[in-house]
C-alpha cells in the first residue's frame, strides 16, 4: 500500500528513491522504475504539485491512485511555493536526503533541481549519499517523451496518442456533485464532477470513454468544459453511464476519455439534442 508523506514527514526504511516533479507518470518514467525495483528495495518517488505552465496532468489526490497501481511503496508530495523555488540546489539535497534513507537514487538526465535550477546530476552524484543512477530519455518518433509533450496532445484532444504514453492512461478524478438534473428530463441522465483547477485542462468537447465507480466500470459519454446549450459557461467534467442505473452522489468517480467525438455545440431543441446523444452513444 502506497505510503504518502507530506512536508516535516520522513521515510526511516532503507529505500530506492526517483527524483523528479513526476506530476503524472508515462512510458519513460517507467524506465526509472524498472531500474529501481532491481535494486531489491522498496521503491519511492518525489512529486511537486504547482509550478507548471497550464497546470499539473493530474492532482496529488490523482497521482495517489497511479503510483500506488504501479507498485511504489511511499511518495514524498511537495508544493511549489518561492521558498521551494529559492532554495538553493544543495540545500534542497540535503533537505531531502535527511527525511529518505536512500540506498540508491535514479533520474533522468535532463534531471534539474533549486534555484533557478541550477542543480544536475552532477551535483547530485556528488552530494547524494548514495549510487546515482542516470538514464538517458525515453524518446518516440524521434522527440524526447516528456510532460510537454503530453500536455500538447491533452490540449489537441489526441487521447488515442496520451493514453498510449501515460501509465494508465488519462483520467480526471472527483466527487459526484447534484446537477442540474436536466439530463433525466432528456433520458440521458448525466453524472457532474468539477474539473480541478490545478489540472491541465483538457481540449473542451464530447469524448467518448469509460467511467469507473464502486459499482464498476460502464462506457461513457463525457462533456468537457461548458454547456451552452443550457447558457451554462461553467466548466465542469459532466458523463452519462451507459448500462447504469442508480445513485452515485458523494461517490469517488473516475472519468476515462478515450477518443474525441466531437465540439462543443449549441443545440436549437431538445430533439435536436436527443439524436446528436444517440448518434455519440453509437459511437461509443
Amino acid at each position: 500500500m502506497l505510503k504518502v508523506l507530506h512536508e516535516g514527514e520522513k521515510y526511516s526504511a532503507p529505500c530506492a528513491l526517483l527524483l523528479g516533479g513526476f506530476d503524472g507518470f508515462h512510458i519513460g518514467h517507467e524506465t526509472l522504475l524498472n531500474a529501481a525495483k532491481k535494486t531489491g528495495l522498496p521503491v519511492g518517488l518525489t512529486s511537486i504539485s504547482g509550478g507548471k505552465a497550464g497546470g499539473d496532468i493530474f492532482t496529488f489526490s490523482e497521482r495517489e491512485k497511479i503510483f500506488g497501481d504501479a507498485g511504489f511503496s511511499f511518495v514524498l508530495e511537495i508544493e511549489f511555493s518561492e521558498q521551494l523555488k529559492n532554495t538553493p540546489a544543495e540545500d534542497f539535497l540535503k533537505d531531502l536526503f535527511g527525511k529518505v534513507s536512500a540506498q540508491a537514487v535514479f533520474c533522468g538526465e535532463d534531471f534539474r533541481f533549486g534555484k533557478g535550477a541550477l542543480g544536475t546530476t552532477a551535483l547530485l552524484k556528488e552530494v547524494a549519499p548514495c549510487p546515482v543512477t542516470v538514464l538517458p530519455l525515453k524518446t518516440a518518433g524521434g522527440e524526447k517523451i516528456a510532460t510537454s509533450t503530453v500536455k500538447k496532445l491533452l490540449a489537441e484532444g489526441d487521447l488515442a496518442a496520451v493514453n498510449q504514453i501515460l501509465t494508465g492512461g488519462f483520467f480526471v478524478a472527483g466527487t459526484v456533485e447534484h446537477g442540474r438534473g436536466v439530463g433525466h428530463t432528456y433520458g440521458f441522465p448525466t453524472l457532474n464532477l468539477t474539473y480541478p483547477k490545478e489540472k491541465f485542462p483538457l481540449r473542451e468537447g464530447v469524448y467518448g470513454g469509460y467511467a469507473e465507480t464502486e459499482a464498476g466500470r460502464f462506457p461513457a459519454i463525457i462533456n468537457f468544459g461548458a454547456r451552452p446549450t443550457f447558457g451554462v459557461e461553467e466548466k465542469k467534467a459532466e458523463a452519462y453511464l451507459k448500462g447504469f442505473s442508480g445513485d452515485l452522489y458523494g461517490k469517488t468517480v473516475r472519468l476515462f476519455p478515450t477518443q474525441f467525438l466531437r465540439p462543443v455545440m449549441k443545440f436549437e431543441s431538445k430533439e435536436e439534442l436527443e439524436n446528436q446523444l444517440k448518434k455519440d452513444i453509437e459511437k461509443v
